[in-house]
C-alpha cells in the first residue's frame, strides 16, 4: 500500500511542479496535465540528482522541499527544450 501512496504522491507532486514551471517558463498553453505530470516527475528527478551533487539532502527535505525540488528541475528541463527545439512558432 506504501508503494501505491507513493505512485500517487509523485503524480500529484509532479503535475503541480509541471505546471507551476509551465507557468513560470511560458509553455502553460502548450502543455496538457499528462506533460505537465511527465516534466514534473522527470523535473523532479533532475533537482534531486543535482540538490544532491550540491551536498543537499534531497530525500529527507520533506513535501515542500521535494515540491521545490521538482519545481526548480521542472524549470531547468524546459530551459534546456526550449533551447534544443526552439520556439515552435503558432499559425
Amino acid at each position: 500500500m506504501t508503494l501505491s501512496m507513493g505512485f500517487i504522491a509523485w503524480i500529484i507532486i509532479g503535475g503541480i511542479a509541471g505546471w507551476i514551471a509551465s507557468k513560470f517558463m511560458g509553455t502553460d498553453a502548450q502543455m496538457g496535465l499528462l506533460a505537465n505530470i511527465i516534466v514534473g516527475i522527470i523535473g523532479g528527478l533532475l533537482g534531486g540528482y543535482l540538490m544532491t551533487l550540491a551536498g543537499f539532502d534531497a530525500a529527507g527535505g520533506g513535501l515542500i522541499f521535494s515540491l521545490i525540488t521538482a519545481v526548480l528541475g521542472a524549470c531547468l528541463l524546459l530551459f534546456i527544450l526550449k533551447l534544443v527545439f526552439g520556439r515552435r512558432s503558432t499559425v
